[in-house]
């Protein structure tokens, strides 16, 4: 009886930590009635992208999202940084929304981010992992 099992392949090693975020949806193709910066948290944090939780305009922007026409501007500020980080990202998956929550967990690829603003990320999740 043979089993084999996926191995899951990622470009950047993932740590988890909760980091404030702020937040702005952008689209080119879909017209957005929304203006608002929104506030949310990583749930963990990769130099490819990052776990965004926090609140969606509405249900109906999901397959938008999901499609690459509405994007997510994102601007964090890593601890002991003065500058914050920001990147346009992509999302890749969103997460059931919990029970009785507006927020769900959206797995976001970063799409644009300057090569400082990267080696920031890199920096802090080293960091990060000598000191656990």
């Amino acid at each position: 009886m043979s089993t084999e099992y996926a191995i899951e392949k990622r470009d950047f090693v993932r740590i988890h930590t909760d980091i404030p975020v702020r937040y702005k949806f952008l689209s080119r193709s879909i017209p957005l009635d929304v203006e608002e910066i929104f506030e949310g948290t990583t749930s963990n944090l990769s130099g490819s992208g990052l776990l965004l939780v926090g609140k969606i305009p509405g249900m109906s922007w999901i397959p938008g999202l999901l499609m690459g026409e509405i994007l997510i501007g994102v601007n964090m500020l890593l601890p002991s940084q003065d500058v914050p980080i920001k990147a346009l990202t992509r999302v890749a998956w969103v997460e059931a929304f919990e029970k009785g929550s507006d927020k769900c967990g959206m797995g976001v690829r970063f799409k644009e981010i300057s090569k400082e603003h990267q080696d920031e990320i890199l920096k802090y999740i080293i960091k990060a992992q000598i000191t656990r």
